[in-house]
């Protein structure tokens, strides 16, 4: 059982990848605005009502912002995993596994900052213990 709800899981992580590479095209943003403008010019030339227009152009104004979100969002991402994998490749004792994060899938990066967070605590351990060394020193 468990072994298909990863296999759904992976699944559906490459069509979310897949659907924010869409959403965040500027092709699609073309397509989007040509389907808002021939909306908005139909029901401008079938209703009169003042209400119903402005609510129509709020809401198509609306959908053409999650295009433009999503565009923003990819390219921020995109320049922020670049940083961070210059960053991690720069330095010569630092943990490759963690480089191209965005094609890992939700529970690979799981597993990766629950190792990140057990190597903190044994750290944390450590220095506690030579702070007490120190302290035990420092007494005598």
């Amino acid at each position: 059982m468990k072994e298909f709800y990863l296999k759904i899981e992976r699944h559906f992580e490459k069509m979310v990848v897949f659907a924010t590479k869409i959403l965040g095209n500027s092709i699609t943003f073309i397509l989007a605005c040509i389907l808002v403008l021939f909306w908005w010019v139909s029901t401008l030339l079938e209703s009169n009502n003042l209400h119903q227009n402005i609510g129509d152009f709020i809401f198509g104004t609306t959908f053409l912002s999650l295009f433009i979100i999503q565009k923003s969002f990819n390219r921020y991402t995109a320049l922020f995993h670049l940083k961070i994998n210059e960053l991690i490749s720069s330095h010569d004792k630092a943990n490759n596994s963690v480089m191209n994060t965005y094609e890992k899938t939700e529970k690979e990066i799981e597993e990766l900052s629950k190792e990140y967070i057990e190597n903190e605590e044994r750290n944390n351990e450590i220095l506690n213990h030579v702070m007490e060394e120190i302290n035990i020193d420092n007494q005598i």
